[in-house]
């Protein structure tokens, strides 16, 4: 059966009338016999509403993470319907999300699970991060959708609230934008750490290229991984870097850098004081036992976690060992994928916290499947900052996720150019806000479009006799 536009806007304004109901109204309706309770239920029922393109576009600062677009594409996918809503997802490449896009077009929009399993099944073989992270970026848009379509957050989707705001802390030690460029080169590490505690941040984070403060001296400028107030990059000695050679970004020596790592780190703990946090991201640079011995070096000085302590090819073995040989909180998996990659580790509490991320776990739709598994063993999720409308869903499905959260947050308190509504930072934490949806918007002027995708394609995927998808 066929709605029209105007039925369709009615239908929506009943069924989320229907969710906003008074606590006396709730007793009336709590009869199956009601009159209302009738008309509630009807209205509830969205109409089928149809995908009917798929649009891609390219935000100012496409390149702000390198040439790569895995795992850090920021490109705005736009998803629309046949009824005029819009949904807004970031991620993937333009290959990648017409190669999903395929799967979607025609869909009804709100049967997300439904869109996810072709979207993972329809391609033959299953999905590597680069088509998972566009399934992802399609997946939001579709949440957005559905949240738009009943007018109401995601997060009271997912459960509610869980928590009153997100803590976070920010991928560059001190927060872009928070202490002036000139005061912040005169500052100590532990000067540093100690202003990002101040600003009412849980963590103050570095990665494996932090150097000590020289005695008597500021904390040398920051180079390769980070800005100001990461501490200086991989290259030479006291802070130069070494220069790229041969395409890369300098020389490593990690058995050089634990000691140096150790000096730093014990500044940063004099900073944060004793109540405050500080946590570290080896990036994967670090072999077994160079990762054994730092970690264990650590555990005086007491990481919040230490992110990526060795290569996600050795995740599954490496890690459990790991974990048998220090006490630090571990926490992998920033580029990492699906709950399948993540739950014998969480299952076994091989780790502390999962680096669950969107889109690159394939989407909210996955998300609440790796939330489900973390809160069943009680292991925390720390998501990693891909892009602005992908951190949005962070904050939607971390609010409802009971368990431990801490958030990588970039933006520190400015405004996201292209994106008139976004998230809402105050002192150091991101808090919810009612919009519906994602509760985000782009400004599509200050989008350059790439293409528009409208047409269907079936996959090998079967279905069983009830109609849900199987494999080929």
């Amino acid at each position: 059966m066929s709605l029209d536009r105007r039925q369709f806007g009615r239908s929506l304004a009943l069924a989320a009338g229907a969710l906003a109901t008074p606590s006396w109204m709730s007793r009336l309706l709590a009869s199956p016999a009601s009159p209302a309770a009738a008309l509630v239920r009807a209205a509830a029922r969205l109409p089928v509403n149809p995908v009917t393109k798929i649009r891609v576009f390219y935000p100012p600062n496409y390149n702000a993470n390198g040439p790569q677009a895995f795992p850090q594409s920021n490109m705005v996918v736009l998803v629309d319907t046949q009824e005029g809503i819009t949904g807004v997802g970031q991620g993937g490449s333009p290959d990648t999300v017409r190669n999903m896009a395929r799967s979607v077009i025609g869909k009804n929009a709100f049967d997300t699970e439904y869109i996810w399993q072709h979207g993972f099944m329809d391609g033959f073989y299953s999905p590597g991060k680069e088509r998972l992270h566009a399934l992802g970026a399609i997946d939001l848009a579709l949440w957005d959708i559905k949240g738009k379509a009943l007018n109401v957050p995601l997060y009271q989707l997912f459960g509610g609230k869980a928590r009153e705001h997100l803590e976070l802390y920010a991928t560059l030690g001190v927060p872009p934008g928070m202490i002036p460029p000139a005061e912040l080169a005169a500052m100590s590490l532990a000067e540093r750490a100690r202003a990002t505690m101040e600003a009412g941040y849980r963590v103050y984070r570095v990665d494996g290229a932090i150097r000590p403060t020289p005695a008597g001296g500021p904390a040398a400028p920051a180079t390769r991984r980070g800005g100001p107030g990461a501490g200086p990059g991989r290259g030479g000695p006291a802070g130069v870097p070494a220069g790229r050679r041969g395409g890369s970004w300098g020389t490593f020596n990690s058995r050089a850098r634990i000691p140096e790592i150790i000096e730093a780190v014990s500044q940063i703990r004099e900073g944060v004081g004793r109540d405050g946090d500080w946590m570290i991201d080896l990036h994967q640079s670090f072999d077994f036992h160079e990762a054994v011995e730092l970690c264990r070096l650590m555990e005086p000085i007491r990481p919040y976690c230490v992110e990526d302590p060795l290569r996600e090819e050795q995740f599954r073995t490496q890690i459990p060992k790991l974990r048998l040989l220090t006490s630090v909180p571990l926490a992998p998996g920033e580029e990492w994928g699906t709950r399948a990659d993540f739950s014998p580790l969480v299952e076994q509490r091989d780790i502390d916290f999962a680096r669950a991320s969107l889109p690159n776990v394939g989407g909210i739709t996955e998300m609440l499947k790796i939330m489900a598994l973390c809160d069943n063993h009680k292991v925390g999720i720390v998501p990693h900052f891909t892009g602005p409308i992908a951190t949005a869903g962070h904050m939607h499905t971390m609010m409802a996720f009971p368990g431990q959260v801490l958030m990588e947050f970039n933006q520190h308190e400015r405004p996201v150019p292209y994106m008139p509504e976004f998230l809402e930072c105050r002192n150091g934490k991101v808090w919810p806000n009612e919009r519906p949806g994602l509760g985000v918007s782009v400004d599509e002027a200050q989008l350059t479009f790439i293409e528009e995708m409208t047409e269907a394609a079936p996959g090998p995927t079967y279905l069983r006799p009830d109609g849900s998808p199987t494999h080929w």
